[in-house]
């Protein structure tokens, strides 16, 4: 079942977790990807030093400050895209990174995309997943309760859960030790332990 815009209204720390074992699904003119969700992170309003909603309202961040359920798409290092969630109340900018998923469907479309074959490497990462799933900034402010960029609820609660800082935040002082990272405990799919 495809989730709906109120799931994507609470608060973004329990979407973040929440998310964990869900599919995310994308689908393309060259076929449909999909893969289980075993990493996020919350990104929670403008105070939150790590969330590019602490610059205000800018251009870049403005989707952030729209509607739960819409695609946050942007650039890092300019050449890897990061995908996005926004969560919680229109106003109060906030979202979920989707850090790294499991392969399920649309592999072969994956490897090629990726260039390269060893499952466990194809989309352990933000940057890895985006182009697994032919995701950029073609897709930001996509609806996420539409029918190309969407998250399916099959049933699954993973209960392990890992909660830790986020990763690659350092610049963010106290919020950098926020424990808004969560993650499926030992699975193969995730970017780090």
């Amino acid at each position: 079942m495809k989730l709906a815009r109120d799931f994507y209204a609470q608060s973004t720390e329990l979407v973040a977790r929440q998310l964990l074992g869900k599919y995310l699904v994308r689908q393309h003119p060259h076929g449909v990807t999909m893969g289980k969700i075993v990493e996020t992170e919350a990104y929670i309003g403008p105070e939150d030093k790590a969330s590019h909603a602490s610059r205000g309202r800018t251009p870049r961040a403005a989707i952030m400050f729209g509607p739960p359920g819409f695609a946050y798409i942007y650039l890092i290092y300019g050449m890897h895209h990061c995908l996005n969630i926004v969560t919680e109340a229109e106003g109060y900018p906030a979202a979920v990174l989707i850090r790294a998923v499991e392969p399920i469907a649309g592999l072969e479309l994956m490897q090629q995309r990726r260039q390269i074959s060893h499952k466990r490497l194809l989309t352990n990462g933000p940057g890895k997943v985006c182009q697994a799933f032919a995701i950029d900034r073609q897709l930001n402010a996509a609806d996420m309760c539409g029918d190309v960029l969407f998250v399916e609820d099959r049933g699954e609660h993973p209960s392990h859960v890992v909660a830790t800082a986020r990763i690659g935040v350092d610049y963010a002082g106290p919020w950098k030790d926020k424990p808004w990272r969560f993650y499926i405990r030992d699975h193969p799919s995730v970017s780090k332990p």
